[in-house]
């Protein structure tokens, strides 16, 4: 049998990666990645209000670079028998468009005004709008939350929709509908972005948007005029009918495929997050936890319908059939800030070493600093007496939205150094990450396995070790550092119709494990207690708040 080629795009908050793999065996033959110029330059954002933007030109620029540049060495043979390119990116992130579904800052008029950007997922903006959702839905005679774990976020579509069109006339105007940057993404491929046919995708407008066949679609006309009057008509220009990331978008447009020198047959697949097709690139099975562990975690999550389906779960990002593996319940949850708690850190002490040093003292330090600080904080005895931190600094996704929570650290004295503080900032992200395992416990859903992927799984053996003796459970990390982008590609195989369903595509494909860390018995007892005190002060800080 000939070798079948498929390409996985992963557009995450930095950067794009484009992942080559051979769809029989999973291996590997071109990669590339291209970090977004505008973003790390930090154009269009506030972090002091918690704007996050992003310039579609960064997306369709990294599109085509990393696509050339992941086939750039491969042979002619490969690039002939690509059949199949799926996309995943990060979520909720919502664009404006017009009619003919583009961004409205690929418009003249619209080129440097934020409001006309991808919103991005850590974009909190509309704390006020999704407190106005949750007030009106938990009141109105359908709770369209209920499948959203009962508590809307500013992280995601309605809130961020809601807060631009109120903030920005000119964008409420001219926006004809609004677009998931995955949804839109691929529909560039296919060269259809009208957004009243592109198929939208069954996982972000789940999670997301409260779309649910009970509600017939999305939440009714009349909820969201009560919301708000200028949301009046926009449900129309939306979407009904969602689609698995299993099924086909479209065929690739003549104008990419010779844009990227590949074949014109190409299907092109329904897109989704970047954490459930990271799910599916770890090879989640049921009642498997899969943590997607970068600048924020989030949490996947799946069970039979049968089993858990008449279950409503609070607290979490939703439940959602077919969102991460079609014919399964999808669940996700996660944290707000993970590796972005560390970073932060980090920047709190690099900065003044930049302006008083310079910057290569600076970059020199920034390299070393959390190698350093983890190796050190490892050596560290853990006592019931050492400080304790919330993760909150970005506010909590989950158990229970809520981003006008801060972070804390608490129990220090002046024995307490840089050391001690980055131990109790990785046990509180650890922390975090109990709480969240232990209300899926609550709620009557069980976990039996847990994986980690992303950068902070492959690259802290620290953070992953100190996760096992809170969670006081074994976890796997998976071999492949790009499961992401794997786990898309795997979809596109599915969707080209090279593998009939995704735990084929999955068994042909996986990459295994390579690393496999076991909670210390000794360690195990002394977090129960340091957690109940994450708990208690938790309580005390969301109570005082």
């Amino acid at each position: 049998m000939q070798d079948q080629y498929v390409i996985g795009v992963d557009y995450g908050t930095d950067s794009v990666r484009a992942l080559v793999v051979n769809a029989h065996t999973g291996e590997a033959v071109g990669t590339h990645v291209f970090e977004y110029p505008r973003w790390k330059k930090g154009m269009y954002c506030a972090p002091e209000i918690s704007q996050f933007r992003q310039h579609p030109l960064d997306y369709l620029e990294g599109l085509e670079e990393t696509i050339k540049g992941a086939l750039a060495n491969v042979p002619d043979e490969v690039r002939r028998n690509i059949k199949g390119i799926s996309v995943d990116t990060t979520g909720s992130t919502p664009v404006a468009v017009d009619k003919n579904g583009t961004p409205l800052a690929l418009l003249p008029e619209f080129g440097d005004n934020p409001n006309g950007m991808f919103i991005l997922w850590k974009d909190h903006t509309g704390n006020a709008e999704a407190e106005e959702i949750n007030q009106l839905a938990h009141h109105w005679d359908v709770d369209y939350t209920k499948y959203v774990g009962g508590i809307y976020s500013s992280e995601w579509y309605w809130s961020k929709i809601l807060r631009t069109m109120r903030v920005d006339s000119k964008v409420r105007a001219q926006a004809f509908s609004w677009v998931e940057h995955c949804d839109w993404i691929s529909a560039v491929l296919t060269g259809n972005t009208d957004p009243l046919t592109l198929k939208r995708s069954r996982c972000a407008a789940g999670h997301k948007a409260m779309w649910n066949d009970e509600f017939h679609g999305l939440p009714s006309e009349e909820f969201l005029v009560k919301l708000d009057p200028q949301l009046a008509g926009l449900r129309q220009r939306l979407f009904k009918d969602t689609y698995t990331s299993d099924e086909a978008m479209g065929t690739i447009s003549a104008e990419w495929a010779t844009k990227l020198g590949i074949p014109a047959d190409i299907i092109i697949g329904v897109g989704a997050f970047d954490a459930h097709m990271g799910a599916v690139g770890a090879e989640i099975e049921p009642y498997t936890f899969v943590r997607v562990m970068g600048t924020s975690t989030c949490d996947m999550l799946i069970a039979p319908n049968e089993a858990i389906g008449h279950l409503l779960i609070r607290g979490i990002c939703g439940q959602v059939d077919g969102s991460i593996i079609p014919g399964m319940l999808g669940m996700e949850a996660g944290q707000s800030a993970f590796g972005d708690l560390y970073a932060w850190f980090q920047q709190v002490i690099v900065e003044p070493v930049r302006v008083l040093l310079g910057e290569s003292e600076a970059e020199l330090l920034r390299k070393k600093l959390i190698p350093y600080l983890s190796e050190q904080a490892a050596k560290l005895p853990v006592t019931e007496n050492d400080p304790v931190a919330l993760d909150w600094i970005n506010g909590r996704r989950t158990p229970d939205a809520n981003h006008t929570l801060k972070a804390t650290v608490s129990g220090m004295n002046l024995s307490t150094d840089a050391v001690k503080i980055f131990k109790a900032l990785v046990e509180a992200t650890a922390f975090g990450s109990r709480a969240i395992v232990d209300r899926f416990f609550r709620e009557g859903v069980a976990i039996k396995k847990v994986i980690g992927i992303g950068g902070v799984a492959k690259k802290s053996p620290f953070v992953m070790q100190t996760l096992a003796d809170v969670l006081n459970m074994p976890i796997k990390v998976a071999s492949s550092d790009q499961a992401c982008a794997l786990g898309a590609a795997m979809c596109a195989a599915v969707a080209a119709g090279i593998h009939p369903a995704m735990k084929a595509a999955q068994e042909a494909m996986g990459s295994g494990f390579d690393a496999e860390y076991h909670p210390n018995p000794d360690k195990v007892e002394v977090y129960q207690r340091l957690y109940q005190k994450y708990v208690k002060l938790g309580a005390f800080v969301e109570k005082e708040l």
